[in-house]
């Protein structure tokens, strides 16, 4: 018999029939409640304050308050709100890296098999990116390489990044940089023969000391700092 409490989902999205679709999906699962919905992401903040998700499912492009503005109000508190998994399109490159600059967990795309959306929730609730580590390191080098403005910003933001990486014990970086890889914890425990709790003890300390809100903006700074010129 199951004892944990369900993993609290809140749908953001502003097609109801997505919504719908999500809310069959995950409530199917044993170990997932969808508790709230929201339609714009204005209406983010009061529901989370309502509800209190574990994880916010959200969709980026909304006709009022979009999901990265929202993401970003989200997380920019504490650390202690949801996770966030940004829902969006292939094509949307940018606006995903946008995404998780604004701290969030993951995305997704509309078009997951629903197995695979299921255990990204599942990861988010327990603090481990949705990040793969093929699609999503490619996406990031791909928009770093193509948008000019991002282009012109690299090389300070690189500098930037190498510097407060020095911050950092030689196996926190190397957990920082097997995290940018997207491996699970389990996966960082094997490459680097180390037990599940030192590697969730130096991701905690990396990000402690770094002053960061989660394991994706710790990605993106290693990444940032490796993106050769």
């Amino acid at each position: 018999m199951r004892t944990d409490p369900p993993i609290r989902v809140l749908l953001v999205d502003d097609d109801p029939l997505v919504r719908s679709g999500l809310r069959m999906m995950l409530s199917g699962d044993g170990d997932i409640a969808v508790v709230g919905e929201a339609a714009d992401g204005a209406e983010v903040h009061g529901a989370v304050a309502e509800h209190r998700p574990d994880v916010v499912l959200m969709d980026v492009r909304m006709p009022g308050v979009d999901g990265i503005a929202a993401t970003e109000e989200l997380r920019s508190g504490d650390g202690t709100g949801p996770q966030v998994l940004v829902l969006t399109t292939f094509d949307a490159d940018a606006t995903v890296v946008r995404a998780l600059r604004a701290g969030a967990a993951g995305y997704l795309l509309k078009h997951t098999e629903p197995e695979r959306i299921v255990e990204a929730v599942r990861r988010a609730a327990a603090g481990e990116p949705v990040l793969s580590p093929s699609v999503a390191r490619a996406l990031m080098d791909r928009v770093a390489g193509q948008d000019p403005a991002e282009g012109a910003r690299a090389p300070r933001r690189r500098e930037r990044a190498r510097t407060r990486l020095e911050l950092l014990s030689t196996r926190e970086r190397e957990v920082a940089e097997a995290v940018t890889a997207g491996l699970s914890n389990a996966e960082i425990a094997d490459r680097l023969y180390m037990s599940m709790g030192t590697v969730k003890a130096h991701v905690s300390s990396a990000l402690t000391k770094l002053d960061l809100s989660g394991r994706i903006q710790l990605a993106l700074l290693t990444h940032d700092a490796q993106n050769p010129d």
